[in-house]
């Protein structure tokens, strides 16, 4: 196994590439993401003022100027911080999708009381939901978190739409999570790879399931307008920085991994992707501080060395999953088993997407 002089990805990546002094063509992408994306400190305050009059200016006679999604995570919940130390008037929108830790329950409630933030809930029809996740299970590819990601982006613009609002800040941001490869983490986007994943697999039709497909996508772009802003980008965002402040400010508790708030990505994670595709997530998130200069790599390979998750509570985790997926452990056994696969093996719009990029740069800071 090769691994990055500079950050500590490796070749569990398949696709990784080495220059000649053997840093990755990770931490090469995220030096062109990070000059595309991140303000530069010189123009932070500038670029933040124009942004947030810009805001504004577009929600004034409404009851909010834009829309945040809420999943009790510290990014997310450092946005909600931020947005009213800006003087925005937002509205948080969760997706309940069956699988909040009692933890990320309570973050939300604390920290939207605190910042007096109004709140929408969308509960997902389960059977739907558990149907889709079970079909990414038996995909056998290591993006089962597609499901949840895509209907939370889905729900974000639908309420930009309900609220006539065009801006939609989000916690995405290139400090913690410029690094991932695409093998990991494809298809949040892709309507069309989730269609042909659950017409393979999936029994239960999807009539109430938040999707977009890329003409709708097209609409909320070009006809509504609406912007996805990183704002994260737009700011020195230091993530251990976020946390002290989150947890002096508004009582928040931290717990414990990358998105471990929700039960099922804690158990995918730390279970199914380490046993099944030998795929530690670690690596990427330790990966992406490193290129961010807020960890050295010394440090990211001593935490390395740590159980990815305490092993009574892998289990417990394991059987509580696979009961609540409605499985039986001969059929999580098999979908263990199961040849490997990635997202090429089925139908996708990806050489849409990434023709798009190549044609319509987004503006700096913006993810649309």
């Amino acid at each position: 196994m090769t691994i990055c002089t500079k950050c500590i990805m490796d070749t569990t990546d398949p696709d990784i590439v080495f220059d000649d002094m053997g840093v990755c063509s990770h931490c090469h992408h995220y030096a062109g993401l990070a000059r595309q994306r991140v303000i530069p400190d010189a123009e932070r305050h500038k670029d933040l003022d124009e942004l947030v009059t810009r805001i504004r200016r577009a929600g004034r006679g409404k009851s909010y100027d834009c829309i945040i999604g809420i999943s009790g995570g510290v990014d997310s919940t450092y946005v909600a911080w931020l947005v009213k130390e800006l003087g925005l008037r937002p509205l948080a929108v969760h997706l309940d999708n069956g699988w909040n830790s009692e933890l990320a329950v309570a973050n939300i409630e604390k920290a939207l009381k605190a910042l007096n933030i109004d709140l929408y809930t969308h509960v997902i029809d389960w059977e739907e939901f558990r149907d889709l996740q079970v079909s990414f299970l038996k995909a056998s590819t290591p993006d089962s978190e597609v499901p949840t990601d895509h209907a939370i982006f889905a729900l974000l613009y639908q309420l930009a739409a309900r609220h006539g609002l065009r801006y939609v800040l989000t916690g995405v941001n290139v400090a913690s999570e410029g690094v991932l490869p695409k093998r990991w983490g494809y298809g949040y986007f892709d309507w069309r790879y989730i269609t042909d994943v659950h017409r393979q697999f999936g029994t239960v039709e999807l009539t109430t399931y938040p999707h977009f497909s890329l003409l709708k996508l097209f609409q909320h772009l070009y006809l509504r307008r609406v912007r996805l802003v990183p704002i994260l980008n737009y700011v020195k965002y230091d993530k251990r920085a976020a946390i002290e402040l989150l947890q002096s400010k508004l009582g928040w508790t931290y717990y414990g991994g990358k998105h471990y708030e929700s039960i099922y990505t804690r158990f995918f994670q730390a279970y199914v992707l380490p046993r099944k595709f030998n795929i530690d997530k670690r690596k990427a998130h330790l990966s992406s501080l490193i290129c961010a200069g807020q960890i050295t790599r010394e440090r990211a390979l001593e935490l390395m060395k740590e159980p990815v998750y305490p092993e009574r509570l892998l289990q417990e985790d394991c059987e509580y999953a696979v009961k609540k997926l409605a499985l039986t452990a001969g059929q999580f056994e098999a979908i263990m088993r199961a040849p490997l696969r990635t997202f090429r093996d089925y139908r996708t719009s990806d050489v849409l997407f990434e023709l798009a990029k190549r044609l319509l740069k987004p503006k700096r800071g913006y993810l649309g």
